[in-house]
């Protein structure tokens, strides 16, 4: 494992932690050039994700300082390699958490890279050639053409930078349950982040009754008016919680915080299935009852591959679906991750790291 090897000529400016206090500064590091399956990309706005603050901080254990964290990154192509035929200088693109994997095994060759066991993410992950990979917290990307998508023109580059993770993470288990071409399900969405305002936009948009679930009397107004969401439920007011008993098709839990599932099993119909892509620190308390006496189904999701990013991005061009988001500057960076820890933004916080705040 190195940090460079000797292709790795490119001066970059960025921002990295260097320990585990997760304090981020200016850093300057080396990218490699551009090869034959390569895109260079000018980074303009950068995403800032949950994962980027349990990665400064150490919160799992395996980070590799320094850091360059930022998954959510899009940009301008400059440069494409010799093998690069479906994308070209000027291109609008977006990079989200898949650097490599290994392109052979079953799930890559059907589309479901993300799960392959020799993956690697955009920052913190070992490239193919050894190197650590940094991510979009910096202003310049070289990045392997597979696992770069294009940005419909409609969209503005800010607010299309959530969707490469957060955007992605909700849309793969509404596909995967078959949400997105069918019309006329009653679905929950357990909290209303990051991840999940972009769920409640892609189920209204694909036709569905949508229900927020919450801890908070006031995302109420926030999901129904701001958002269009058909009902809210406060889940800890138990006469809402017993009302809306066996009335949902689907829940797809959002929540990062530890809780249990037992309650939200219970608003499930028989037969009804409950998607978890929260990251919760420790293990979920799952009861068997709930599940038992509905044959209820419990199921994970992470991401989605790049050929489901892409679908998604195209069907947010069509839909006209955008992250909710709060610009900030480099240098509010630290700012924006102790607010992030507090759940202190609507809804997802974008670095401008070109420093332009354009509509590109």
């Amino acid at each position: 494992m190195a940090q460079t090897t000797p292709n790795h000529t490119q001066n970059v400016s960025g921002w990295a932690a260097h320990d585990s206090s997760g304090k981020i500064t200016p850093f300057t590091f080396k990218r490699r050039e551009n090869g034959e399956n390569d895109v260079t990309i000018e980074i303009l706005y950068c995403g800032m994700c949950h994962t980027d603050l349990h990665h400064v901080k150490n919160d799992w254990g395996f980070t590799m300082y320094p850091v360059v964290p930022g998954h959510e990154i899009t940009g301008i192509i400059t440069k494409v390699g010799s093998n690069v035929t479906k994308l070209k200088d000027g291109d609008r693109v977006g990079v989200g958490c898949l650097a490599a994997t290994c392109l052979k095994c079953e799930y890559c060759k059907d589309s479901q890279e993300n799960y392959c066991d020799q993956v690697q993410f955009t920052y913190n992950g070992i490239f193919w050639d050894g190197t650590i990979t940094y991510g979009g917290y910096s202003n310049m990307l070289v990045a392997d053409h597979r696992y770069v998508v294009r940005i419909p023109d409609n969209l503005a580059m800010d607010r299309a930078a959530p969707l490469l993770c957060a955007g992605i993470t909700v849309y793969s288990p509404l596909k995967d349950n078959n949400l997105v071409k069918t019309q006329g399900k009653r679905i929950g969405i357990i909290g209303l982040g990051g991840l999940g305002h972009v769920a409640v936009k892609f189920g209204k948009a694909f036709g569905h009754h949508v229900t927020v679930i919450s801890t908070s009397p006031s995302k109420e107004q926030e999901a129904k008016h701001n958002l269009g969401a058909d009902d809210f439920i406060l889940s800890t007011n138990p006469k809402q919680m017993q009302a809306r008993k066996r009335t949902l098709d689907f829940i797809l839990d959002t929540v990062a915080a530890n809780h249990s599932l037992g309650i939200y099993l219970e608003l499930l119909k028989v037969n009804g299935t409950l998607v978890i892509v929260g990251a919760p620190e420790k293990p979920i308390d799952l009861p068997a009852f709930p599940m038992i006496f509905g044959k209820r189904n419990v199921k994970g999701s992470m991401i989605g591959s790049i050929e489901e990013t892409q679908e998604m991005m195209d069907l947010c061009g069509k839909h006209n679906i955008l992250s909710d988001i709060e610009i900030i500057t480099t240098d509010q960076i630290n700012e924006g991750l102790d607010r992030l820890a507090k759940n202190d933004v609507k809804y997802r916080f974008v670095i401008d790291i070109a420093g332009q705040s354009s509509n590109l």
